[in-house]
């Protein structure tokens, strides 16, 4: 990809949905200042809620104490991204509210994704690391015989989604992958789902926001973002901030619900020399209902030649000091060996054998609202959040960000912030303007 090329693509707002057009973003009216959005925040979430932003007719600037790198990855970098139906295999979100905003999200990036990987294939352009791969999911219990009904209204949602190619449900996709019939499972479905190479993707998106035009600022932001929200937007010439900092929000956004859900994955060459090359995500699924903290499979193709293991899930856990020799390391390993034979004879990728990161979980899961506290002056806050995405920031990235571009709008518009709920929020400023026509039209009468 060129640099002349490279923003020949962008995304807009179709009705309510956000969405990937070929070609250049209608002009924005060079006589109206364009409006700067502030973006706190350097992973996936912020990087593409500034896309949207920037393609919307934003001015944006980004700032993040790092970068990605693929020398000192990012919590971004470390994630599985593998899109799921939520709840994700970790399984921690389980909030009523963010479910039900977390599957029309999911469904935002699906068709994105699904689309850059259709239209730009990986050896015409800069490598975007995205790829549609068949995920295959598998279980101990037939789905309808599951004490909790979960999976099987998880497969049922999944199987109402038109668009979600490649479903099918069959117990013979368990011998189609050779796993060890030692590993009790017995029902399996499947289906296309787009798999990210996060080394590769957070390259490409960071390479189409500077040619795009933002603004990237190394710096790192504390303490509550309310109490220097004037100072920011002042500094920047911002008109909105958008808090996208995951974890951070705990100290950003005075959050105290925020916590961490420590992950590790474990790398292995995946070039067919060692053991059968898996070009397929096989995983199972974290089950509550157990009482086992340690039941992940999770075996997903990276990119063509890389193969991660995993995975861990343990909350409040801030410390990254695991190391291959980790009990819980170890023990992971030694699922996914047992699950697929033959993996026991995977070498490790002799560049990060290992990466582990935290998770931005919340105690009530996704935030993606306007700040509700009022500034000390008593006037509305002009921030915006957009974390606690967990485990799934991929997979709910464009729907995130199509959120945000609603949220400002209705900030622009004068319509006051509410808390998230399962209501729809969309076009929120269009309804206050017919209630408005309306109470003129009856004042007219």
């Amino acid at each position: 990809m060129s640099i002349e090329s490279a923003p020949n693509f962008f995304l807009s707002r179709l009705g309510d949905e956000l969405v990937l057009h070929h070609g250049q973003p209608t002009p924005v009216n060079p006589v109206i200042p364009k409006k700067r959005v502030l973006v706190v925040g350097g992973g996936v979430t912020g990087f593409t809620t500034a896309w949207a932003l920037l393609d919307t007719g934003y001015d944006v600037t980004i700032i993040a104490e790092r970068w990605a790198d693929p020398k000192n990855r990012i919590t971004s970098q470390i994630a599985g991204a593998l899109w799921e139906w939520p709840p994700a295999v970790c399984g921690k979100h389980t909030d009523v509210v963010s479910l039900h905003n977390s599957k029309r999200w999911c469904m935002t990036s699906y068709r994105i994704f699904d689309k850059l990987q259709a239209t730009m294939p990986s050896d015409d352009y800069f490598e975007h690391g995205v790829r549609m791969r068949m995920a295959n999911f598998f279980f101990d219990q037939v789905l309808e015989d599951m004490p909790d009904r979960g999976q099987l209204d998880k497969y049922e949602e999944i199987v109402s989604q038109s668009e979600i190619r490649g479903v099918r449900r069959d117990a013979s996709i368990i011998n189609e992958h050779a796993v060890n019939h030692t590993s009790g499972v017995i029902d399996a479905y499947q289906h296309l789902a787009p798999v990210i190479d996060t080394d590769a993707y957070m390259n490409w998106l960071r390479f189409v926001l500077v040619c795009k035009g933002a603004n990237l600022a190394t710096r790192r932001i504390s303490g509550d973002l309310l109490d220097q929200e004037d100072q920011l937007l002042h500094e920047y010439g911002a008109d909105v901030i958008v808090n996208a900092t995951g974890l951070a929000g705990l100290e950003l956004a005075g959050d105290q619900s925020v916590y961490p859900l420590r992950g590790a994955l474990i790398r292995v060459v995946n070039d067919g020399t060692r053991f059968p090359k898996v070009t397929e995500a096989l995983a199972v699924t974290h089950d509550d209902t157990r009482g086992e903290d340690e039941d992940i499979v999770f075996i997903v193709p990276r990119n063509d030649n890389t193969l991660i293991l995993g995975g861990l899930a343990q909350p409040n856990e801030y410390e990254l000091d695991l190391t291959l020799d980790s009990p819980e390391v170890v023990r992971m390993r030694q699922r996914c060996n047992n699950f697929v034979p033959g993996l026991e004879h995977a070498a490790y990728d002799p560049e990060a054998p290992l990466v582990q990161g935290l998770r931005p979980f919340r105690g009530s899961n996704v935030r993606v609202e306007r700040e509700l506290r009022r500034k000390a002056d008593g006037s509305v806050s002009r921030i915006v959040h957009s974390y606690g995405q967990g485990g799934a920031g991929f997979s709910l990235s464009f729907g995130c960000a199509n959120d945000v571009l609603e949220l400002i709008e209705e900030l622009e518009h004068g319509i006051l912030p509410s808390q998230m709920s399962m209501t729809s929020r969309v076009n929120a400023y269009r309804r206050k303007e017919e209630e408005e026509e309306d109470m003129f039209a009856y004042a007219s009468l």
